[in-house]
């Protein structure tokens, strides 16, 4: 199972250790240069990867501290695309990034949802309303189930937080995911 899952958390690992490297762990000498700079390109990475002073050969400090989070995201996610696996989570994936590195990861994350079962853990809701079926979790309980429209129809604990998070308005959101088989859990508390 661990084999055919992949994992972006909202806390990215990455080592001490060059920039290729960081996308192709765990593969050995699997990938060429090519498979891991498409997945670079594919996670909106590419463009800063060669602007660093060796590109894909620079070494990143421990935990990549010398990246932004938009950026250590954008790394993770490429790895998750090298690495192509039938089932992902995305544990709060784009929750401490700023506006603009947010949209560059949703963008990314877009691209990765497709063709594979997704659970996606989030608080914020613009990332799950086109999602094939939410999960609502309140304390561990499954509090709700459904569609975005479904959950918005039913006034319970998604509408209140959608509410919240959007001012209520007509149900549609910015930055939200791909539709693709996939099953999304909002946290309700």
């Amino acid at each position: 199972l661990r084999a055919l899952t992949g994992i972006v958390s909202q806390e990215t690992v990455l080592f001490h250790d060059t920039v290729r490297n960081n996308i192709a762990y765990g593969a050995g000498e699997k990938y060429t240069q090519a498979q891991i700079e498409a997945a670079a390109k594919a996670a909106n990475a590419h463009s800063f990867i060669v602007e660093l002073p060796r590109g894909y050969d620079t070494m990143l400090g421990e935990r990549g501290t010398r990246l932004s989070g938009g950026q250590r995201q954008r790394l993770a996610i490429a790895r998750a695309l090298l690495s192509d696996p039938p089932i992902l989570i995305l544990d709060e994936a784009t929750s401490a990034l700023d506006t603009e590195s947010e949209r560059l990861v949703q963008e990314a994350v877009d691209r990765l949802l497709q063709g594979r079962t997704v659970f996606v853990i989030a608080h914020r809701l613009s990332t799950v309303t086109h999602a094939d079926q939410i999960i609502v979790l309140d304390r561990g309980e499954i509090v709700e189930r459904g569609t975005h429209a479904e959950l918005l129809a039913k006034r319970g604990a998604y509408s209140r937080l959608y509410t919240l998070q959007f001012g209520g308005g007509n149900g549609e959101a910015g930055g939200a995911a791909a539709s693709t088989p996939s099953r999304m859990v909002p946290s309700a508390g």
